[in-house]
């Protein structure tokens, strides 16, 4: 039960995320600065609950192999994404959310296997914190497109959904799978959050809070690692 509500709490950012672009609207340095402490916060969760612990399952070549094939392809389909939907349209807006989102799902329902919802807690806050101001930036494109606020609430809740499903799936499909095979698709899903965080959140942060970006990381990286120790 904790762990469908870890994974509730974290999807339903995006339905939250959505209202408050549609109806609310905050600075744009208040966004950024809050995707950046996001971003800062899923370094520590990355490497704490995603890498580290595969090391006890995987030699390290494996574990490096992997992260790195986990950001070479959520580059290449980044790239593709950009390519082909261009940053115009609700579709390709949803596909590039949808590339980044299921990834950090995958590995926040992998990373719950045998573990307390508390040893993940920062993973799942940074999550929650950089769903919000991300899906409100859609929902508020959507809107200034000429789509009706209806439409992008829905879509957005849509998108909710999936990301839910693909965090249910990390936890329940991989419950019973081989500590190998876990490891790998931990370490796969590490690099494809790593990659994300160089190509959107600081980038993204950084245009938006320029003069505060690196304290934000750092306030995020320091709150995500007394998260941690909590689980202890």
């Amino acid at each position: 039960m904790v762990v469908v509500l870890v994974i509730i709490i974290t999807s339903a950012a995006l339905i939250f995320g959505a209202i408050w672009g549609s109806y609310l609207k905050l600075p744009k340095n208040v966004e950024g600065f809050i995707v950046a402490m996001a971003g800062g916060a899923l370094i520590v969760s990355v490497m704490d609950e995603l890498i580290r612990p595969a090391l006890t399952d995987l030699p390290l070549y494996g574990v490096i192999g992997t992260v790195l094939g986990g950001a070479i392809v959520f580059t290449g389909l980044d790239a593709w994404v950009g390519d082909r939907f261009g940053d115009h349209g609700g579709l390709g807006l949803l596909l590039a959310v949808t590339l980044d989102g299921v990834p950090e799902n995958l590995a926040l329902g992998s990373a719950l296997i045998g573990t307390g919802a508390l040893g993940v807690a920062a993973l799942a806050g940074s999550i929650f914190l950089s769903n919000l101001p991300e899906a409100a930036g859609g929902a508020r494109k959507m809107i200034d497109q000429g789509k009706s606020k209806a439409t992008a609430l829905w879509m957005w809740t849509g998108v909710a959904l999936l990301l839910s499903a693909a965090a249910l799936g990390g936890y329940y499909a991989l419950e019973s799978a081989p500590e190998g095979w876990i490891a790998v698709i931990r370490c796969f899903a590490a690099g494809a959050v790593l990659a994300s965080l160089a190509t959107e959140v600081f980038p993204t942060a950084f245009r938006d809070d320029a003069k505060w970006t690196g304290i934000a990381v750092a306030v995020g990286l320091s709150l995500a690692l007394a998260l941690s120790q909590l689980g202890d």
